[in-house]
C-alpha cells in the first residue's frame, strides 16, 4: 500500500519531518509543502526509503529555489500535489 506523508512545519521547528522519514516505506512518497519547503534548502539531511517532492508554490512564497544539492528531491506544482493524492493509497498528514 502506498502512502504519500504530507508534511508542512520546517525541521526546526517541528520533528515531524525526522519522525516521517524515519517511517516511509520503499512504496511511500513525502511532499513537503508550506513551511516544510525549507528542508530542502537547508543543509536537512532527507534521506528515507521513498521519493521526496517539494510543492513549488509554496517554495516561490518563501523566495525560495531548488536547490542541486538536494538532487533526491523533485519538485511538484498544484497539478502534481493532486496527482501524488490520486496515485497514492492513503494520506497521511505529519503535525
Amino acid at each position: 500500500m502506498a502512502v504519500l506523508h504530507i508534511v508542512k512545519h520546517s525541521p526546526d521547528a517541528s520533528q515531524a519531518l525526522r519522525r516521517c522519514l524515519a517511517r516511509v516505506g520503499p512504496s511511500d512518497s513525502v511532499l513537503l509543502i508550506e513551511d516544510a519547503v525549507y528542508a530542502p534548502a537547508s543543509d536537512a539531511a532527507l534521506r528515507c526509503a521513498g521519493k521526496i517532492y517539494a510543492l513549488l508554490p509554496d517554495m516561490a512564497a518563501r523566495g525560495l529555489t531548488r536547490n542541486p544539492l538536494q538532487g533526491d528531491v523533485e519538485y511538484v506544482d498544484y497539478a502534481g500535489f493532486v496527482q501524488l493524492v490520486v496515485n497514492h493509497d492513503k494520506v497521511i498528514s505529519w503535525n
